[in-house]
């Protein structure tokens, strides 16, 4: 695993508390991810892990404060904060059913590009040169994040599912994230699709990208991760290298022991 421990933070959150109403979904929880590292965010269910990731992203109302890179960034809207290149990839497969996989990839590139209808209309050549750019750079992308070069003139639902997950990844990943946020990566994966997904994890962990990862598949979390964030009931109970965790009393009474 990579050694971060003297990298700066990536992604840093400070005090976050949600609340909804009366309910308190999280409550004075702290973390942070540096560049190259694999943060993992477990908990049982209703722990508040997704919360947590909503709250880091500016997705609910929250108290706390995030920074990014080390710029403040708790007052930055979610959409610009993807633009900055904090990333998240949802629980559900997220792909426009109707377009092939290679069309997916290409729409999440040229919306990052921001192609103006006055460019298409005044320079229609370069339109059509920008467009075969476009699809190159979406085929190499997609191979990069393990979808095979041999679906991606299929429609995503031709697929199959661990093709799905990783094409999800790819397009919350886009021209390439700095923080990446994965929410149950694994979730019905197994065999080759799970080993699949454990390269990737650790292909853009070298590359120098950071990665928080929820999960309850508990053996991927323990054998990626560098550290890993332990929540229950809102609160963060531990925190630590996988092996400090596996042997917190705390975690034991609270996830793992329940799910033994």
């Amino acid at each position: 695993m990579a050694s971060t421990q003297t990298a700066a933070p990536a992604l840093q959150v400070e005090g976050l508390r949600v609340a909804f109403g009366a309910l308190v979904a999280l409550d004075d929880v702290s973390w942070q991810v540096a560049p190259g590292e694999i943060l993992g965010i477990i908990g049982p269910n209703g722990a508040g892990k997704s919360t947590c990731y909503n709250a880091a992203t500016h997705l609910v109302r929250r108290e706390g404060r995030v920074s990014l890179m080390g710029e403040d960034v708790t007052d930055v809207p979610a959409h610009r904060l993807a633009a900055r290149g904090l990333r998240r990839a949802f629980q559900q497969n997220a792909f426009f059913g109707d377009l092939t996989v290679l069309e997916n990839m290409a729409a999440v590139l040229q919306d990052e590009r921001g192609a103006s209808l006055a460019r298409a209309v005044f320079r229609p050549f370069a339109t059509r040169r920008d467009a075969a750019e476009t699809r190159r750079a979406a085929a190499k992308a997609l191979e990069r994040m393990g979808v095979p070069a041999r679906y991606h003139d299929a429609y995503p639902g031709e697929t199959p599912y661990g093709v799905q997950r990783m094409l999800s990844i790819a397009l919350a990943n886009g021209s390439g994230a700095k923080i990446l946020m994965l929410d149950e990566p694994a979730a019905g994966l197994g065999g080759a699709d799970m080993a699949e997904l454990v390269a990737l994890l650790q292909s853009l962990r070298e590359e120098g990208m950071a990665l928080v990862v929820i999960e309850h598949h508990m053996d991927l979390i323990m054998s990626v991760t560098d550290r890993i964030v332990v929540l229950d009931q809102g609160r963060m109970i531990a925190s630590g290298p996988p092996e400090e965790v596996r042997r917190d009393a705390a975690v034991l009474e609270a996830y793992l022991g329940r799910s033994a």
